[in-house]
Formats: C-alpha cells, structure tokens, sequence
C-alpha cells in the first residue's frame, strides 16, 4: 500500500516517527535543559571595578513545575551583585505563590523588575503559526492587532507587594536607584510595549549623571523602545520577551521574535544603533513558555550572569 499523492507509506510513517520524537524531545527535554548564559559587556566607567548581574525572565511558571523552581532558587548560589527580572512571570493564574517560592534566594540580593504581557494577563491557546502569519504582516501584540477581548486577569498585585517588601525596585514607567557597598547604579524602565503599556514620556531625558551607571530595562524590545533608550545615551539595554524564537531551526536560528526587532538579535548580547549612538543590547531567551505550547527545540531555556566591565 501507497499513501496518497504517491508518497510511500513507509516514508509517511518514518516523517510522522520522527515528528514525533522531535516532540518529545522538546517538551521532555530541551524545555526542562535549564542553562546559565554567560555574558561580558564593557560598559562600565574606567577605574570601576566589575558589576555582576543576573539577569531572569519569562519564567511563565505553571503550578508543579518542581524543576524549574529549583533551578531558579539554585541560581542564588551565583551571589549575583544585584537581579533583574524582565517580567512574564508568569502562566497560571495560581502560580504566584510557586514564582516567590523560585525567586525567594534571589530575592535576598538588590533587585530590579518590570512586568510583561503575561505577568497582567492569562495565556490563551493560539495556533503557534499565527507568530509567523504576524511577522509577515507586520503585526505583533497590540501593535497592529485588535486588543484582546475576554482576557484572563492574572492576580500580579500580590507579586508586586512581595517583589517590593523585598527591596526590588518597581520599573514600571519609571528610575530607581540601587546602592552597593561601593557605587550607585540607576535604572530607568517600561512597562510592556508588547500591550502599549510603555510611556517613555514620562521617563526621558537619558541617563542619571549623579549615578555609577545607568541601565535601561524592559520586557519586549519593541524597536520604538531601543530607539528612545539608545537616542537618550544608554550604553546598556536589558530585555527578554521573545524566547529566543523558542521553536528554531538547527544551524539557521529563530523564525520569529514575537515583536519588532530581527531574528539575528533574537537573544544574546548584540547592538543597537540610532542616530549616531549605539549601546549594547542583552535579550534574554527567558527559562519558560506558555502553558500551552510547552515545548523548544534548538533553544534551550536560560538565565544570564553578565559581568559588566570597564570600557577599554
């Protein structure tokens, strides 16, 4: 026997078997493969000495990810300098108790946060094509599309209290400062521009000259956003969102970044450059996926220790 349109039935067979562990590995595997990224960036001052970060995001905890919430406490072993969390903790609505339970040992050190899309709202099942239907179109959240009617309210003021008793700084629209034993560090940053909730208006003017250094943070890297902080004269922009394409093809990369920017910067240290300035840009793969696409392949699930450094 023959399948259809004269295609062997043994060959039909092979392609779906294979389809079908590529499946497996990527939910079974690859999306439970957390890893550490490693990052140098040398924008520091000359005569400062070297600024550990940890950067997390998009966590998109679910109830009973055990692993996952393990990984994350494991990585307070680290004793990162300071923590920044570039949002879409979560992807359960009753999971926030399981996101501060992760980041509790993270919590202990100084921090930064700015929430995302999915920090305020619920995940919804959604065909996984319609990311690369949207990049042809030029669509990408609220950023062309509709907004969303019926969406699920995620209960993310409890986190917010928890973040901020701990001392985190709340970058929403906003600055903050962070005091270490031996410099002051300023932050400025969005809310999401995934769901135009980003109003740089209200925080413009570049950097703070009284601090150490400045650093620009948000969750989606919508280029609106590396265009104003880089215009302004911010040497560091930090962000996450985009999974790092989360479903990539060996030895050629990601398809999509779920927002503006290109597929070559999809995550990793890279640069961004307008109107004669150019600073560097960190874009996070994030260490989880929406509940209901719980799978990466060639694209395994991160955070990042990036060591900032004096500029030769």
């Amino acid at each position: 026997m023959r399948a259809r349109y004269g295609i062997p039935l043994k060959v039909t067979a092979g392609l779906t078997a294979t389809a079908a562990a590529g499946l497996v590995y990527a939910a079974g595997f690859e999306a439970r493969s957390f890893r550490l990224r490693r990052v140098t960036v040398p924008v520091l001052p000359r005569g400062m000495r070297d600024v550990r970060v940890l950067q997390v995001s998009d966590i998109h905890m679910v109830c009973g990810q055990r692993k996952k919430r393990a990984w994350l406490q494991s990585l307070a072993g680290l004793r990162p300098d300071f923590v920044v969390n570039t949002g879409d903790n979560l992807s359960d609505t009753d999971a926030v108790p399981e996101v501060l339970d992760a980041l509790g040992p993270l919590m202990e050190f100084p921090g930064v946060y700015v929430f995302g899309s999915n920090d305020y709202y619920g995940p919804r099942l959604r065909n996984p094509a319609r990311y690369l239907m949207e990049k042809a179109q030029g669509r990408h959240g609220l950023n062309g599309n509709a907004p969303v009617v019926g969406a699920i309210h995620n209960p993310w003021e409890g986190m917010r209290e928890a973040f901020d008793a701990a001392g985190w700084q709340n970058l929403t629209n906003t600055r903050g400062r962070l005091k270490l034993p031996d410099l002051e560090l300023a932050f400025t940053g969005l809310d999401d521009p995934h769901i135009k909730r980003d109003r740089y208006e209200r925080v413009a003017g570049g950097p703070d000259l009284s601090a150490d250094f400045s650093v620009g943070v948000v969750h989606a890297p919508y280029l609106r956003t590396l265009d104003a902080f880089t215009a302004d004269g911010y040497e560091l922009i930090l962000a996450g969102h985009t999974h790092g394409g989360q479903l990539c093809i060996p030895f050629y990369g990601a398809l999509v970044t779920n927002c503006d920017l290109d597929t070559d910067r999809v995550k990793g240290l890279s640069t961004h450059t307008v109107e004669g300035r150019t600073s560097f840009l960190h874009v996070s793969a994030g260490c989880g996926t929406n509940r209901y696409t719980p799978v990466r392949f060639a694209c395994p699930p991160e955070a990042t220790l990036l060591t900032l450094t004096a500029r030769v």
